[in-house]
């Protein structure tokens, strides 16, 4: 069956090509209500779809979105693919979505996929750590923006979005040691260098120098299932430091949960407990759990009014780097 084209909708609506391609980028601005209707009619019982490349012709734009995250079954890539979505639908654009696994040749597989689309610009949440890793994309005259982590050496004229991690880490840090903690666990799982984890790590690690208080990172990477429960039970086996777990990222929320369960650790009572997380479900386990809450909704929304800024204004002066406050939500749990 032969594709209809766009010559075939202006010759059945009885228009120009120029004016339905006028229609079809929105231009309405001379054009009356009654061949507008009739274009809409006449689409509708064509069935006609224009093509990207088609479109891409007219307008030198493809008007598709690129987004890359780390893993795709973490609450933070929906939250943020939500806030993205938000902004770039109104403006017509469409957002295609791709799991790196937090895989290095996985990203670049995806990416190259993602450029052979000719899509108008990228965000991306890297699993690489240097800058050099997405020069390439520069090189497609590609824009691109950066989420979530902190690339080695990137350039002022790339722009990034990320929660503030590590000065939240700090005050989080010191409202701990403040309750008299003398010994804070981290629980993280970290498979890349460039991991949001990291810079929190740093933060409570600076906040106890000077103190008697000690930090101790336990990294579930690798490890098996009963890994956790163990180091719990081995860190507060006597008692003689008042401790808290902290879990850096929300998903490691729930297998702390399970292992103080398992142990039968309840807390604030025998220990403390605080989480970053991107949404306050927790509030209902124990009368709410202390939280640092990052917004990654906000960080979607931030990345792509700029991203949708280097792609209407390539030679425009661009954000280097939007820091997006994390939101203490007071709890219970230390």
């Amino acid at each position: 069956m032969k594709s209809v084209t766009i010559s075939d909708v202006a010759k059945e609506a009885g228009v120009s090509v120029t004016t339905v391609s006028r229609y079809l980028n929105g231009n309405f601005a001379k054009m009356s209500s009654e061949t507008q209707a009739k274009i809409t009619q006449v689409i509708k019982e064509l069935n006609y779809h224009p093509s990207a490349s088609a479109r891409r012709m007219r307008t030198n734009q493809s008007k598709v979105i690129g987004l890359v995250v780390g893993d795709i079954s973490n609450v933070f890539s929906s939250l943020l693919f939500s806030g993205i979505y938000e902004v770039l639908q109104p403006r017509d654009y469409s957002v295609l979505l791709l799991n790196a696994n937090n895989s290095a040749q996985e990203e670049r597989k995806g990416i190259n996929r993602l450029l052979e689309q000719e899509v108008d610009g990228l965000i991306i949440q890297p699993s690489q750590a240097k800058f050099a890793d997405y020069q390439f994309i520069l090189n497609n005259q590609v824009p691109f923006v950066t989420v979530d982590r902190d690339l080695v050496d990137q350039p002022k004229s790339v722009g990034k979005v990320m929660t503030n991690n590590f000065e939240a880490s700090k005050q989080l840090g010191a409202e701990l040691i403040c309750a008299g903690y003398q010994q804070l666990l981290l629980i993280s799982r970290t498979t890349v260098d460039i991991s949001a984890q990291v810079p929190r790590i740093e933060g409570f690690k600076q906040t106890v120098t000077g103190t008697t208080a000690t930090v101790t990172e336990l990294n579930l990477a690798g490890h098996p299932e009963n890994w956790l429960t163990q180091q719990i039970q081995h860190y507060n086996a006597n008692g003689s430091k008042k401790t808290a777990i902290i879990s850096l990222m929300g998903p490691l929320l729930f297998r702390t949960l399970a292992a103080l369960q398992e142990l039968k650790l309840t807390f604030p009572a025998q220990i403390g407990l605080a989480s970053f997380d991107d949404w306050d479900w927790s509030k209902f386990v124990n009368g709410g759990i202390d939280l640092m809450q990052q917004d990654p909704k906000e960080i979607g929304r931030r990345a792509a009014t700029m991203i949708l800024a280097s792609i209407e204004d390539p030679h425009g002066t661009k954000p280097s780097t939007k820091l997006i406050p994390a939101t203490r939500v007071d709890g219970h749990s230390f």
